[in-house]
């Protein structure tokens, strides 16, 4: 499932409760493009004649295929401890060297970002044609799988530390084993 959210038109709808917002994978923030980027975009679509086709690039028994094959890509015990050491300092940033961050989080990752943490670096180790995780491919997508799962305090929002913030303090500070 994919699901947009835009910060500028929020009337007339309400933000999803934590738990909810847990359930999805990833959170990908996507800035507005660049004026080359918008004026190919304007040369596309400020028409009213036939839009851009869109091509099949796989079908579907090719997507659950490959599904398969990531379930199979070797996660080492050394990367599936890192990730785990990575939610667990959302949770309790002191034992990680992190006491200063702890009061800046209302609520840390929960298991489930552990699990899509796992699953998103064995799609980007796939992506890159590798049958084994490495920690990088933890690191490349972690901000995506953890920025929406950490709940900043509202001390740290009066400051004007985010979940990214802390994400990155996170990343920044806890070492692979």
């Amino acid at each position: 499932m994919l699901a947009t959210q835009n910060p500028v038109d929020q009337e007339g709808t309400y933000p999803l409760p934590e738990a909810q917002v847990d359930r999805f994978m990833l959170k990908i923030v996507v800035d507005y493009p660049t004026k080359a980027e918008e004026q190919t975009i304007v040369r596309r679509m400020a028409t009213t004649g036939e839009k851009p086709h869109v091509k099949q690039v796989a079908r579907p028994e090719q997507l659950l295929s490959a599904r398969k094959v990531m379930d199979e890509i070797y996660v080492d015990d050394k990367v599936l401890a890192y990730i785990v050491d990575l939610v667990f300092a959302t949770r309790r940033p002191a034992e990680y060297g992190l006491k200063d961050l702890a009061p800046s989080i209302r609520y840390g990752a929960s298991p489930r970002a552990s699990i899509a943490l796992t699953q998103a670096a064995r799609a980007r180790a796939f992506l890159d044609g590798r049958g084994f995780t490495t920690p990088q491919d933890v690191k490349s997508i972690g901000m995506d799988v953890l920025r929406h799962r950490v709940i900043a305090s509202y001390e740290a929002e009066a400051e004007g530390v985010t979940s990214t913030d802390i994400v990155r303090r996170v990343f920044e500070s806890v070492r692979v084993p």
